[in-house]
């Protein structure tokens, strides 16, 4: 424990869930209905076309249950309680509702852009609290780019965002994948703002095919695949070009998992710039431009960490503690962060990189 005192460690990714109480004091009243009303159609999509008539996952299933009724997963006095009891100095919040999936013109008309800047606010008014130490993940709509763009500079100027959040899957919304020319106002907002882009760990909507089809009681079989679509946003964003197109921006993958990411660019993505693939706008290889410009979290994997920590080095590696899903090491952070890292071989000023330097240098806390 001695050795972690004077360490600042930051979490780059944890979870609140913001009420429906709390989203709805940031609304005019007349839009508290229209909020319910979404959650509402929401569910029942969910119920009838994704689960096709199962029950839902219980909560027990996809958190820890002694975190998720921890004050820290519900409001920010309880949050930094329970960040200064697991010795966190900083946090990347998530909502485990993304707002982006309801406030939307399907399931809201044209009120939804209104709701929208009422949600990122509700996100911000929970940061407020310590701004800091509480970095919220705004949400950031792809549905109409004029209006992202205005968030980006409203964020930025008004709330000092630090990070958004964009879907890995523009195309589960009927959406064109991030190399479209469409985007190109956003990002170039993005970068010159100097907002880092976060894509969490999502459900892919072919994956509910899967879930339908899975036998087991906890649908493990389901949970245990999310992490595989992953790939495909890695490459959309590498193999197009889009990063080298706009060298300041910064993506950082988040709970993907690391023991297939050294394989991946190894044995995949490196070796087809030499053979008959073509990739317009693409100039280096694939892995240069995830040390660059990318990055990714991790919880509790002291293999996958040794294996990325050779692979692609410590600059591009960023713990979390996932609070309070199953995988948190909440309330005993400091210790596995020690365990874990000797169990990888990773020298202290690695070490210290990656649990503080990298992500106090990318969200400029330090």
């Amino acid at each position: 424990m001695s050795e972690l005192a004077t360490e600042k460690l930051v979490s780059v990714d944890s979870h609140v869930h913001f009420s429906d109480d709390w989203v709805k004091a940031r609304l005019r009243k007349e839009l508290h209905a229209v909020w319910d009303e979404a959650n509402k159609k929401a569910e029942e999509y969910a119920a009838k076309v994704l689960r096709g008539g199962q029950k839902q996952l219980e909560l027990e299933d996809f958190v820890d249950p002694d975190a998720a009724r921890d004050p820290g997963h519900f409001e920010p006095h309880g949050k930094l309680k329970a960040m200064d009891r697991d010795g966190v100095f900083a946090e990347v919040i998530f909502p485990e509702l993304a707002g982006a999936k309801i406030a939307n013109p399907t399931l809201m008309g044209d009120d939804w852009k209104e709701v929208f800047r009422g949600y990122n606010d509700a996100m911000a008014d929970f940061a407020a609290v310590d701004p800091v130490r509480l970095m919220t993940a705004y949400q950031l709509p792809l549905y109409d780019v004029d209006f992202a763009v205005k968030e980006v500079e409203r964020l930025a100027r008004d709330r000092k965002a630090r990070c958004v959040q964009i879907t890995p899957f523009p195309s589960d919304f009927g959406l064109p994948d991030v190399y479209d020319a469409r985007y190109a106002p956003l990002w170039s907002a993005i970068q010159d703002t100097g907002l880092t882009i976060l894509n969490h760990l999502d459900v892919r909507t072919q994956l509910w095919d899967v879930f339908r089809r899975d036998p087991t009681p906890q649908k493990g079989i389901f949970t245990g695949l999310a992490w595989a679509p992953l790939a495909e946003s890695i490459c959309m964003w590498i193999l197009t070009g889009t990063l080298e197109k706009y060298p300041k921006m910064k993506v950082l993958f988040v709970e993907p998992g690391l023991g297939w990411l050294p394989w991946f660019f190894e044995s995949l993505l490196d070796p087809r710039m030499h053979q008959h693939y073509e990739f317009p706008g693409v100039k280096r290889p694939p892995s240069e431009t995830f040390r660059a410009q990318c990055g990714a979290t991790f919880m509790y994997e002291p293999r996958g960490l040794a294996d990325c920590y050779r692979y692609f080095g410590a600059d591009c590696l960023y713990w979390s503690t996932d609070f309070p899903h199953p995988a948190t090491c909440w309330p005993n952070s400091r210790k596995q962060v020690v365990s874990q890292f000797k169990e990888a071989g990773i020298p202290k000023a690695d070490r210290v990189k990656i649990t503080s330097g990298n992500a106090l240098r990318t969200f400029g806390l330090g």
